[in-house]
């Protein structure tokens, strides 16, 4: 099997870095490569998901879209602080 160059230009602070970790993995930049050339041939495609996972959101943000929702559909979403106040001490009473 003949071999053949493959050259391509990086930033240098990324290539530090990734040498840096693949270090730490006890192998060197040039052999992850190739590590992900054979498995981009195995897999036949990339061998990792490149979709953006959707993160749960946040109770907190939920909770105020359902009250968001919830005003909106009764017709109080328009209220302003001071009424929504005095809704409040009135329910306190």
């Amino acid at each position: 099997m003949a071999n053949t160059l493959i050259q391509f230009r990086e930033d240098e602070t990324k290539r530090i870095k990734a040498s840096r970790i693949c270090e730490q993995l006890g192998i060197d930049l040039i052999t992850y490569l190739r590590i992900c050339i054979d498995r981009l041939n195995m897999e036949e495609g990339i061998p990792f998901s490149m979709k953006l996972e959707k993160r749960p959101e946040n109770p907190g943000i939920a909770a105020l879209k359902r009250a968001a929702r919830i005003a909106e559909e009764n017709g109080i979403s328009e209220m302003t602080l001071d009424e929504i106040n005095a809704e409040i001490a009135a329910a306190r009473r």
